[in-house]
This record gives C-alpha cells, sequence and structure tokens, in this order.
C-alpha cells in the first residue's frame, strides 16, 4: 500500500474529466470555489440529494470560528486505532521509502497546497485525537490561504488557534492531550466522516450549520444550480414583502407571467447584478409547455 497514490486517487475519482494536481486529484476551478463561498449549504446540497448523492453532508461539529464558512478541495486521512505491528511498519514505511518526517498527521499537512481543506477522520477520538493543535493550523493557514480542517476527532491549543483567523477547524471536541495511539491507514482515499462520505478533490462546504462533500463532477452544477435557487429566492422575497405574489404563486411551478415579471426583474435589477452569467432559457420553456398542457410538477424542489 502507498500514501498519496496517483494511481488510486484516479480510480476512485474516474468521473472527474477536468485538470487534476499531480498527485490525480481533481482540481476543481478556483472560480467555482469562489461562486460556492456565496451559497447557502441547503442550496448546495438539494442538487447533490436530487441525484441520489445522499449521505453527502454531516452535522453535530464544533468550530473554532463558529460563524465562519470555509471553501477548499479536499486532502483527505483515514485514522485506526493504534496496533503496533500495524503502526510501526506504516510509519517506517513513509518516513524510509517516501522521505516522509514526523507523525501521520505532519504527512497530511505537509501536502497541502492553496484552497486545500484536510478532511480527517479520527473515529471519533478525541482525548488523544487530537489531529491539530497550534502549529499545525498555523502550517495549515499558510499553506492554505483560507482552507481549513475538518476533523471527525478532536483538537487541542483552540485559544491559540482562535487567533488565526483566514482558516477554521470543524471538530467534535478539545482535549489537551496530543495525538497518541493512532495509526492513518489511508491518504487521500475514500473517508468518512460521520454518516459522510468525502473522497479526495471534493469541494468542501463546512459551514455553521454543517459540512458538505460535493464531488468535483458536480461542483460546477451545483453552483449554477444554487445560484440560480438562490436569485429566485432575492426576487421571491421582494415581492413577497410588497404584497404581489402568495408563497403559493412563489413555491409552485411559476406561470409565465411570472416568469415575465422575474426576468424583467433579473435584468434590470441591482440585486441580480452578480448572476447575469445564468441563463433561464430551460426554465422558461418548461413554464410554456406547462401552461400549454404539455407537463406536470411533481412537487420537487426546484434545483
Amino acid at each position: 500500500m502507498k500514501y498519496d497514490n496517483p494511481e488510486d486517487i484516479i480510480q476512485v475519482t474516474p468521473l472527474w474529466t477536468g485538470e487534476r494536481f499531480a498527485n490525480g486529484r481533481p482540481k476543481v476551478p478556483d472560480d467555482i470555489l469562489r461562486r460556492m463561498r456565496r451559497i447557502t449549504l441547503e442550496e448546495a446540497w438539494s442538487p447533490l440529494w436530487r441525484r441520489g448523492y445522499d449521505f453527502q453532508y454531516q452535522g453535530d461539529f464544533q468550530a473554532v470560528h463558529s460563524d465562519m464558512t470555509i471553501v477548499g478541495r479536499a486532502v483527505t486521512a483515514v485514522f485506526v486505532p493504534e496496533r503496533p505491528d500495524l503502526n510501526d511498519a506504516l510509519l517506517q514505511y513513509g518516513n524510509r521509502d517516501e522521505g516522509r518526517k514526523g507523525f501521520f498527521n505532519q504527512w497530511v499537512i505537509d501536502s497541502l497546497v492553496e484552497d486545500d481543506v484536510v478532511v480527517a477522520d479520527m473515529f471519533d477520538k478525541i482525548y488523544k485525537g487530537t489531529f491539530v493543535g497550534g502549529n499545525l493550523t498555523t502550517a495549515i493557514s499558510t499553506r492554505t490561504k483560507r482552507g481549513g480542517a475538518v476533523v471527525w476527532g478532536g483538537m487541542r491549543d483552540v485559544q491559540q488557534v482562535e487567533k488565526i483567523t483566514n482558516v477554521n477547524v470543524f471538530h467534535r471536541g478539545i482535549d489537551p492531550t496530543p495525538i497518541r495511539q493512532v495509526t492513518m491507514t489511508g491518504m487521500n482515499v475514500p473517508c468518512r466522516i460521520g454518516n459522510a462520505i468525502c473522497l479526495p478533490g471534493d469541494v468542501v462546504m463546512a459551514t455553521p450549520v454543517g459540512v458538505l462533500f460535493i464531488p468535483p463532477h458536480l461542483a460546477e452544477l451545483v453552483v449554477v444550480l444554487a445560484e440560480k435557487s438562490q436569485v429566485r429566492d432575492v426576487f421571491g422575497f421582494e415581492r413577497l414583502e410588497q404584497g404581489v405574489y402568495t408563497t403559493a404563486d412563489i413555491d409552485g411551478d411559476w406561470t409565465t407571467a411570472l416568469w415575465q415579471d422575474f426576468l424583467e426583474w433579473f435584468r434590470t435589477s441591482d440585486k441580480a447584478a452578480d448572476y447575469h452569467s445564468l441563463a433561464w432559457d430551460e426554465e422558461w420553456a418548461e413554464a410554456q409547455e406547462r401552461e400549454s398542457g404539455g407537463g406536470t410538477s411533481d412537487g420537487a424542489p426546484r434545483a
């Protein structure tokens, strides 16, 4: 077995056809990450749910900065409880054959680049399961610029880490003990975080309401559908406040008259300026088809 093995990474991410890092990890474009930072978790979650990706969300985290969202590309690590023979063999292999330095968690941090987010399965271990502390979070800050870590386990040195304001760490609990009695069995392999699964290169959206792992081949679609949902909500909220429509009008299938109102608003409102890359031809055609008797609604969420 090898750590961070390109052949393994490419094998488990076959639907990604874009650029990859040297180790094979999918490299979702920077612009997609930028746009992902302005949408909400629910807006990003809905397109995944509708396409059968049922296990991409996990809540029940604490965060160093409780109101800060981070978005970045996943670098995964899987840990198990220490078994001496396995631990010694893997630690020696990494140090001797792969030229890695220090302990397992340091190997992961040393591999990070800009916009990365560490995703570490510490099997919910908090006592002696502190994946990061002050030193390693400082290194994450330096290497990722605006990333961070999602740890299904513990962390330490929170009073130090609170002063590092450009990254965030999501974790399960705090303990002063250093990391002990754990062995990393995989780096940039499929990783389980609670009830969710993360693959290397997934877009990680870690928010105050939970963490979402977005497959790279769906990232652009998720952003487009989320932005459409978001700007329709901006319009809907405005028209509801004005008393123009009812909630049934806004939440149901839009009539062509409502679509005409929206498209004129979309063209002229300053509130829609950031969304002008979006096209609405498909939605307009569907509304026309419904009114001509060619389509029906299933009542599902529109994203």
